[in-house]
């Protein structure tokens, strides 16, 4: 938020620290009340030059400035048609073993409009989003990318090392909005108006941690495709493995690619009209029930084929759909997959071992030989819970503090994502829904947006996009998340009018309402299936 708060390091420097500690009868003297001449206003603070000279006697507190330095209007990071900024460098050190370095790139002049922009990160890599750091600076947004407080792209960062997992899973963001607001604030004299956050997958997960546990440091979240089940995530992902392979056997599986676009193929078919428009996409997947679309009728008659499963096969996919349970009290440990999606799933299932393996063979279990196939889904779950989940879970349904101070969090989701379950987003959803009393009190501040057919972020059959590109998409609240969440925090306006786009072959194909759940977008009988106005929410 723009309010100071005491969680927040000092924005100016000591000179007019000072100054502003005298005007209001600090600083000594002989202590008396009388009245006397007016203390003279603290000297108007004056923006620096974008020079390290200019930066040498700004500190501040738990972090580290290292470069300051000019960039030209044109490509930097890969990102073309950026307009000239300071680059700025610096690391926060939230702990004494902690070491998150950030960059913060601050528009020319009257190019900047005043707010700032922190984005998020991708799955357990110290990569900056420079793409997204992109987006914002060309909307006139200053902009900050960290690292999350690692260097490298395995994971033996956090062997050993609890500060490190939580500086990734729950503090970085916050520590480097707030030294990166103070940089700003030196560098351009005022404050930003507004801070918002744009993160997608761990991204979204670093936006719930933030909503969750630093409610002050955003005007606004835009959290995509959220991660924040952190620890439930990576057993699915075992799970996962293990369900399309026999048992304590690495190299041979049941559903290859091949399968898996079956099962999608079919269920598209056999679901695809239910909302009305024959158009490739299933809207509402918890609509495609077995009465539509059932796996068993693709049981091989007789010798595999490409058009039907084997009875190992079914059973895996069956298995992937309902998604890890507890053996001995069968509950939920992880939401299953949307019908849709299966054609996915192949890009977390693992080689010769489960993808993210190195979170338990390193965080958990603290043991180079661990054996995934011995992993109990009651006792291991309860040990990883209490040990690792404090540190990187972000599922905290409370969140009165955030919208007491004014938050607003936007959640958007493709249905057939694979990495990431949409009904876990919905799960989420529900649950602070329940704590907030009304769907009302919850629409004050929250909205989830569904996306058919999008898959992990981005891409999928259905209308995708929504950003604007500056061409076939225009710069407009209802064709962009981030002008959709600066109208919102600043006129009060909801995304309830959002359009996502489908582009292909260089031109917008299709445009689609993007319903905030619990609403979906609704085929109106007449007009043409790829025009937004066919359709209303409802």
């Amino acid at each position: 938020m723009t309010t100071p708060s005491a969680t927040r390091w000092p924005a100016w420097g000591g000179l007019a620290a000072l100054t502003l500690l005298a005007a209001c009868g600090g600083g000594g003297g002989d202590g008396a009340t009388g009245e006397g001449p007016a203390a003279p206003p603290p000297p108007e603070r004056l923006a620096r030059a974008c020079t390290p000279e200019a930066f040498a006697d700004l500190q501040i507190p738990g972090a580290v400035l290292k470069t300051v330095a000019p960039v030209a209007a044109g490509t930097h990071r890969g990102q073309a048609n950026l307009p000239a900024f300071c680059l700025i460098t610096a690391s926060a050190h939230p702990t004494s073993r902690s070491n998150i370095n950030f960059e913060l790139w601050v528009p020319d002049g009257e190019t900047w409009n005043g707010k700032l922009v922190t984005t998020g990160n991708g799955g357990y890599s110290p990569s900056l989003s420079y793409g997204d750091m992109a987006y914002a600076l060309r909307q006139g947004y200053a902009t900050i990318g960290g690292d999350t407080g690692h260097q490298t792209e395995d994971m033996l960062w956090g062997v050993n090392n609890p500060e490190k997992i939580e500086d990734w899973g729950s503090r970085s963001i916050n520590s480097i909005t707030v030294a990166g607001k103070a940089l700003l604030d030196g560098l351009r004299a005022k404050p930003a108006q507004r801070a918002y956050y744009l993160g997608c997958s761990t991204g979204g997960h670093q936006g719930f941690a933030e909503a969750q546990r630093y409610p002050d440091d955003f005007d606004g979240i835009i959290a995509g495709a959220p991660g924040n089940n952190r620890t439930a995530l990576n057993i699915e992902f075992m799970w996962r493995f293990r369900s399309n392979r026999p048992d304590s056997v690495n190299n041979v599986t049941y559903l290859n690619n091949t399968k898996l676009q079956l099962l999608t193929s079919q269920a598209v078919a056999a679901c695809d009209a239910l909302d009305g428009a024959s158009d490739g996409v299933i809207d509402d997947p918890r609509q495609c029930t077995t009465a539509q679309f059932n796996p068993d009728a693709l049981l091989c008659a007789g010798a595999d084929a490409p058009t039907c499963l084997t009875a190992d096969q079914l059973n895996a996919a069956k298995k992937i759909y309902q998604g890890p349970r507890n053996p001995r009290t069968n509950a939920q440990l992880y939401p299953g997959w949307p019908v849709g999606s299966e054609s996915g799933w192949g890009s977390y299932m693992g080689g010769t071992e489960p993808t993210r393996a190195d979170f338990w063979r390193y965080w958990v279990f603290d043991d180079p030989q661990w054996n995934w196939w011995a992993f109990d889904f009651d006792r291991d779950v309860a040990y990883a819970n209490a040990k690792i989940a404090p540190l990187v879970d972000q599922t905290n349904a409370d969140l009165s503090r955030f919208k007491a101070a004014g938050g607003k969090l936007l959640v958007y989701h493709g249905w057939n994502d694979p990495v990431v379950s949409a009904h876990d987003s919905i799960g989420y959803y529900e649950r602070v829904r329940t704590l907030q009393g009304s769907q009302a009190a919850t629409d004050a501040f929250y909205r989830l947006m569904l996306v058919p057919g999008m898959g992990h972020c981005s891409g999928g059959a259905g209308a995708g996009t929504l950003r604007a590109d500056g061409t076939l998409i225009p710069l407009d609240p209802s064709r962009d998340l981030l002008a959709a969440m600066d109208r919102w925090v600043e006129q009060g306006q909801a995304p309830d009018d959002f359009v996502a786009s489908r582009v292909s072959g260089g031109a917008v194909q299709r445009t689609r309402p993007l319903c905030s759940y619990p609403k979906q977008a609704v085929y109106s009988g007449a007009g043409d299936t790829n025009s937004a106005s066919s359709y209303r929410c409802q």
